[in-house]
C-alpha cells in the first residue's frame, strides 16, 4: 500500500464510516466513524510520501515504532496515542491494514472490539462458549457475530480465540486454526483435555 486511494478505500471498508476534508485543504482527507464522528484515519502528503495517522493502544504503540522505521510518533497529534505511518513501500500491506483496523476499533464502540476484549478474559486452562462471549460483549443474541469476529482475528497471539467452543463443548472446523486438530493441540497445550473433538464444559468451562 503506497497511495492515498488505497488507504482511504480500506478505511471506508469498515462499517459506518465516511470520508471528509475538514480543513478546506484537499491534502487532508480523513475517514470518520458515523455517530461519534471521530476520525480514525488521517491521510496527507508530506515530504513526498502519503502519511497516515492512526490511533494506537499503548501496548502496541512502541512495538510498531520499533518494528518499522516508517512508523513514527503521531505528527501533529498526541504522540502517546497516535502513530504516523509513512507509505514508502517498506511496510507490508497486512500490517498497515492491521494498524488501520486497530485504530478503527479504538475510536468506535463496536461489537467486534467488545468481542475481542471478552475473549482476552478467558483464562489459560479454561474455555468459553460463543454464547458466553456474546454475553460478556453485551448481547447474548450475537453469538453468530462472535464466530465472524474470531474468524477475522487480527491478533491470534493476544486474542486466544482457540479457547472458544460451541455450546456442546465442540471445537471449530478442523481447518479454522490452520490445520486439522490445531485447535485441539493449542487447548491441550493449555492443559485442557480434548476427547473426540470436545471439551468437558463442566470441568473446563469458564464461569461468568
Amino acid at each position: 500500500m503506497t497511495t492515498r486511494e488505497e488507504a482511504l478505500a480500506y478505511g471506508l471498508s469498515f462499517p459506518d464510516t465516511y470520508q471528509e476534508a475538514p480543513f478546506h485543504d484537499e491534502n487532508w482527507q480523513l475517514v470518520r466513524v458515523k455517530g461519534c464522528k471521530k476520525a480514525f484515519l488521517w491521510t496527507y502528503e508530506r515530504n513526498g510520501y502519503i502519511n497516515l495517522n492512526v490511533k494506537v493502544s499503548p501496548e502496541w504503540r512502541d512495538l510498531w515504532r520499533s518494528t518499522y522505521s516508517s512508523v513514527i510518533a503521531g505528527w501533529h497529534q498526541n504522540k502517546e496515542h497516535w502513530n504516523t505511518i509513512i507509505l514508502d513501500g517498506t511496510i507490508p500491506d497486512e500490517d498497515i491494514k492491521r494498524m488501520i483496523a486497530e485504530s478503527y476499533d479504538l475510536v468506535s464502540d463496536n461489537p467486534t472490539k467488545r468481542i475481542y476484549e471478552a475473549v482476552r478474559k478467558i483464562p489459560r486452562g479454561q474455555v468459553a462458549t460463543y454464547g458466553q462471549i456474546a454475553q460478556l460483549a453485551g448481547d447474548r443474541k450475537m453469538a453468530r457475530a462472535v464466530g465472524n469476529a474470531l474468524h477475522k482475528n487480527p491478533d491470534p497471539s493476544g486474542i486466544p480465540c482457540y479457547r472458544v467452543v460451541n455450546s456442546k463443548g465442540e471445537l471449530a472446523g478442523e481447518f479454522a486454526f490452520g490445520g486439522a486438530w490445531k485447535q485441539a493441540e493449542m487447548l491441550m497445550a493449555d492443559g485442557i483435555e480434548v476427547v473426540n473433538g470436545k471439551v468437558d464444559l463442566d470441568k473446563y468451562g469458564m464461569k461468568i
